[in-house]
């Protein structure tokens, strides 16, 4: 195999700093390993941002991912140390992620962090008649 699980995340320019808009990012296949268990979880993560200076490559999120599938990690510390990579990698204006894990001991966990830079502040809506 020659793709490799990895935690290096790449970034490219944002090619509109500007403006705010959002990316959306929808991960269907999110697998780590239950701590206590070794048993596999399953998920989905949600990640938006709002970007400053730099993107995430699409490529390296997806090694990135991957590269947690064999670790073992509660669904809160996956989720916070996730968005604290992120975070680090792109220094973005805002950023959520929403970890929706499958049943666990008849129990879905949904886990949000969320990340705003100072001094940032959401632009208001447009309502439009």
């Amino acid at each position: 195999m020659t793709t490799q699980p990895s935690r290096a995340l790449e970034t490219f320019p944002n090619p509109a700093p500007e403006r705010d808009y959002t990316i959306h990012f929808s991960i269907p296949e999110f697998t780590c390993l239950c701590p206590k268990t070794g048993q596999p979880d399953f998920a989905t993560l949600e990640i938006d941002y709002v970007p400053e200076a730099h993107c995430v490559e699409l490529k390296s999120l997806k090694l990135y991912i991957w590269s947690f599938r064999d670790q073992g990690a509660f669904h809160e510390a996956v989720t916070h140390h996730i968005l604290g990579d992120l975070v680090a990698a792109t220094a973005p204006r805002f950023m959520r992620v929403r970890g929706v894990f499958n049943v666990r001991g008849g129990i879905y966990t949904t886990v949000v962090a969320e990340h705003r830079a100072p001094g940032w502040e959401p632009p208001v809506p447009v309502t439009l008649p």
